[in-house]
């Protein structure tokens, strides 16, 4: 009996090596997949979206005309008209071979959710129709009770609410040979609270457009509604999905928790714009095209920095599409990376010394009168709308740079942050030479009392010293985390596997909420007899100087930043727990509730749900750190050490001198301390993490798993296997290495 379990545990292990060796074997009959000749791209784009253009053919006068009011106006479409449009909806899906719907939301597990219900149904008389009316159009009702509510919602309180968002069009899904209708809605609680991303972005842009609508009419009556625009660049890693699959810590995380760096990994920066290679560009191909059918605005694919790492950009769309067009790309990335035999990575760092991926957010606003009210102007006038808007951002952030980090703290953010590659914790921004010079010029000229040497700068120095093309005359910064680049702001710290919802919700609110300060304190001025244009400037100037902290041209990378930062009161908050602070203060409370985006119980929810995220994701990989090193690891690093044991043993039993295998015993020594450390670690670690669980506080807990699992123990427990894997025989380790994983296509 005892043989025979020995014998089945030897084939389990033999098992699990062939998956590192049967994965390497095997690329070299892996080839591209063949992807369809690509048509020009505007003969497939939006052919799976129900856009305008598509309605006005599906639908009466009467209902196409309610839809176009809504997505352009937010106005409200009756019950009695969505029944028309339902019916129009339906005819286009199926007349694509759709047979099913479903309402797409984007709860606040970070991923999208969906439940599908069939066009078909039973009449009264047993009678099998097609059907889909307005009522199933406009809300359903899902099971709320296994999302993540904060306790806004205890788990026998299941009913939750889905309700239509016209401003995003309807799409198909096409997976396999079935085709989906996806309706995009907002997700709320029976009581009302928001339980996903969608409904507060809707809500803080809308605040946006009404505070930035009432500054711009300083400048133009005309101007009746500001959109808020934004292009995300995402970044990802592909790899080989037999060399996923071999590596159990990239099933489980999306990244690998052990692994040394191969000889050569970003040094030589030759991958960095370098020819894409065949397989990747395959993929990049297949899923650009999926993209283009769903009306995603594809425009840019390059390598990034790393080995194996890409980046796709779109062009701008309005902030709310752009969400969820992101949200949708995510998955159809991964869907379309698994027909390649291929796995794309999207998380924030999944391999160790070298880059890991961000989704930097380019942010700005647009009026319905086609001005960009970051983007310089020709005249005094529009410079000065401009310079309003552009200090009112610099202003927005300052204040409000705490509440800017929470809305990107993640645990796999974590590991980027401030790690040479990405932007530091502390939340500064980059401008370029010449609107610091700008800022600097309207700072000098404070004075008590407005006179006509302000008019004369107003008019001429602001006009002459903001060059007419700044977006070529601006460098970038890539160690900033809020850069200026031209015609809009970058916001670089955004992890490459969040929702672009989340930061964007922030952003709109903090800017909404400085917006509406400036024009009380304009308005003030103006009240008193200054002129509106002095008035304006006075405010500005204010602006500059109460916010000029916050600006930092140079290497944000830096240790000198990071003290130069303290000196200056900037908060420079390195992890997730305490990070989420800001978003449970009185001051944060204030700015969300007074711009109705969230209630207090709203943001206790939240922050108890990103706390209860970051607890969980520690724990996991926590937990594949110790099933790797236990199951994988000392395994191969024992079985390797009793070979070298023997060879000692057998080179001393034929006499010969110690020097003989000095060598080898130096190397037993070394393996022995490395398979012993690791051994204790992994075992004080999940005494660690024992002792977290019992803890009932989740914001304790979070801190706990941080400070006295991950941080005590994470890269310790890694430096020794990572050790074992430069000392074990090669053919002895279970795990594909980074040379493999990084190189071999």
């Amino acid at each position: 009996m005892e043989f025979s379990i020995e014998l089945h545990c030897f084939a389990e292990n033999l098992k699990t090596m062939s998956l590192r060796f049967n994965a390497i074997k095997n690329l070299a009959t892996n080839e591209a997949a063949r992807v369809e000749r690509s048509e020009k791209i505007t003969t497939v784009f939006g052919s799976n979206v129900f856009t305008l253009q598509t309605a006005r053919e599906f639908l009466s006068d009467e209902a196409y005309k309610s839809l176009l009011s809504s997505t352009k106006s937010s106005q409200k479409i009756e019950r009695a008209v969505a029944n028309q449009i339902a019916i129009g909806m339906r005819a286009w899906a199926e007349s694509k071979g759709v047979t099913h719907f479903t309402h797409w939301f984007q709860p606040l597990t970070g991923t999208t959710a969906e439940k599908h219900d069939s066009f078909f149904t039973l009449k009264s008389d047993g009678t099998a129709i097609e059907q889909f009316e307005g009522d199933a159009l406009v809300q359903q009702e899902p099971d709320a009770s296994s999302f993540p509510s904060g306790g806004l919602r205890a788990t026998f309180e299941a009913r939750g609410y889905t309700a239509w968002d016209p401003s995003s069009p309807p799409f198909i899904m096409e997976i396999g040979n079935g085709k989906t209708l996806c309706i995009p809605t907002i997700f709320v609680s029976y009581t009302g609270h928001s339980l996903d991303f969608k409904a507060p972005l809707l809500k803080a842009t809308e605040a946006l457009n009404k505070a930035a609508v009432d500054v711009c009419n300083y400048f133009d009556k005309n101007v009746n509604r500001v959109t808020v625009t934004l292009g995300w660049e995402q970044e990802y890693f592909v790899v080989d999905e037999a060399m996923f699959n071999a590596r159990p810590d990239l099933v489980m995380t999306g990244r690998t928790v052990y692994g040394h760096s191969s000889a050569k990994n970003q040094q030589l920066e030759d991958h960095y714009f370098g020819s894409i290679p065949e397989r990747s560009y395959a993929y990049m191909r297949d899923f650009e095209t999926e993209a283009y059918k769903l009306g995603i605005p594809l425009r840019t694919r390059h390598n990034e920095v790393a080995p194996s790492q890409f980046e796709c950009a779109p062009i701008f769309e309005e902030v709310s599409l752009a969400v969820d067009h992101n949200s949708l790309l995510m998955d159809v990335m991964d869907r379309v990376a698994r027909r390649h035999n291929l796995r794309v990575l999207l998380h924030e760092k999944p391999f160790a010394g070298i880059n890991g991926s961000g989704k930097h957010n380019n942010w700005s606003m647009a009026t319905d009168t086609g001005i960009n009210l970051l983007a310089p102007g020709k005249t005094p006038k529009t410079n000065l709308m401009f310079l309003t808007f552009f200090v009112n951002t610099i202003k927005a952030v300052h204040d409000y740079a705490d509440i800017l980090r929470a809305s990107i703290a993640s645990a796999p953010n974590d590991h980027r942050l401030g790690a040479n590659e990405a932007p530091p914790a502390i939340i500064s921004v980059f401008i370029g030479q010449y609107l610091s010079k700008v800022l600097q010029d309207v700072k000098e000229r404070v004075s008590d009392k407005m006179d006509e040497t302000d008019e004369s700068m107003l008019k001429i120095d602001i006009h002459r010293s903001i060059p007419e093309l700044l977006m070529d005359n601006t460098d970038r910064n890539r160690t900033s985390p809020f850069a200026f680049t031209g015609n809009k702001f970058e916001f670089r710290a955004v992890g490459s596997t969040a929702n672009c919802a989340n930061p964007m919700t922030v952003l709109n609110t903090i800017m909404a909420d400085t917006l509406k300060q400036f024009k009380k304190e304009v308005d003030g001025l103006i009240e008193k007899g200054e002129k509106k244009e002095i008035a304006i400037m006075h405010v500005i100037r204010q602006y500059i100087v109460d916010s000029e902290k916050v600006l930092f041209e140079g290497d944000g990378y830096s240790q000198a930043w990071e003290k130069e930062a303290e000196k200056r009161g900037l908060p420079n908050v390195k992890t997730t727990p305490l990070a989420l602070d800001a978003m449970v203060t009185d001051k944060a409370k204030n700015l969300f509730e007074s711009n109705n985006i969230y209630s207090h119980s709203e943001l206790e929810a939240r922050h108890e749900i990103e706390l209860e995220k970051y607890i969980k994701k520690v724990q996991i990989e926590s937990r594949i750190m110790g099933e790797l090193a236990t199951s994988h690891i000392l395994p191969a690093a024992i079985r390797y050490q009793t070979l070298l044991a023997n060879n000692i043993a057998g080179l001393k039993e034929a006499g010969l001198n110690e020097s003989a295998y000095n060598n080898q015993k130096q190397i037993l020594e070394k393996i022995s301390e490395h398979i012993n450390k690791a051994s204790d670690m992994v075992e004080k670690m999940i005494d660690a993490r024992k002792k977290c669980n019992v803890l009932t506080d989740t914001r304790e807990k979070a801190i706990a798993y941080q400070s006295t699992v991950k941080d005590a123990f994470f890269d310790q427990v890694r430096y020794h296997v990572d050790k074992l894997e430069l000392l074990v025989d090669d053919k002895e380790w279970y795990l594909p290495k980074y040379r493999e994983l990084l190189f071999l296509r």
